[in-house]
């Protein structure tokens, strides 16, 4: 068995892409993206985070959170919500045939993957790549040709507050980076 080590720095701010299981593309189903808030909410509740940045595609998630001082438990938080949209889903998205004996031994859903990737963000530009690597994601695979166009992301909030431009992010710009915060 794989021995993953794990960044764990207590307050910082990580860069998270949380796949589904074989790459469903569930992600963007009403009722999916309804028990995804919902978890979220209740968990920021008990084990308070902030979200910096978010997008969600049909089969994964890019985000960053700051956690707070003291604290470098995001894999307890990423267990809450995977727990919670699993149980609110039911057996809505429950497929057996998904199930291998070690997902069936664990009790894990169909709905996620196992793991997440994770990234500590280590400064002001590690983190600006990263927000643009989030916003610019949804034109990367093909789904729109600008980030604004995409609904699911947190661009449209930071858009409003200068961060980015109403047309950045399109298709054929030379960087993805080059007119962050402009």
């Amino acid at each position: 068995m794989s021995n993953y080590r794990r960044a764990k720095i207590k307050g910082g701010t990580y860069f998270f892409t949380v796949v589904t299981h074989q790459r469903q593309p569930l992600l963007c189903h009403d009722f999916i993206r309804s028990a995804l808030r919902e978890a979220i909410e209740e968990t920021r509740k008990i084990i308070p985070f902030k979200i910096e940045g978010w997008v969600l595609l049909p089969d994964h998630l890019h985000c960053i959170w700051v956690l707070p001082e003291g604290d470098a438990d995001y894999g307890k938080r990423w267990a809450f919500i995977k727990k919670s949209v699993t149980k609110k889903c039911g057996s809505r998205f429950f497929s057996a045939d998904f199930l291998n004996a070690s997902k069936k031994r664990r009790q894990e859903s169909s709905i996620w993957q196992r793991r997440f990737w994770e990234h500590t963000i280590r400064d002001e530009t590690d983190f600006r790549q990263h927000m643009d690597y989030i916003h610019y994601n949804p034109v990367k695979h093909g789904l729109v040709r600008y980030a604004k166009d995409w609904p699911y992301s947190t661009f449209h909030r930071l858009m409003k507050n200068g961060m980015y431009h109403e047309n950045w992010g399109g298709t054929g710009e030379a960087t993805v980076d080059e007119d962050f915060g402009e």
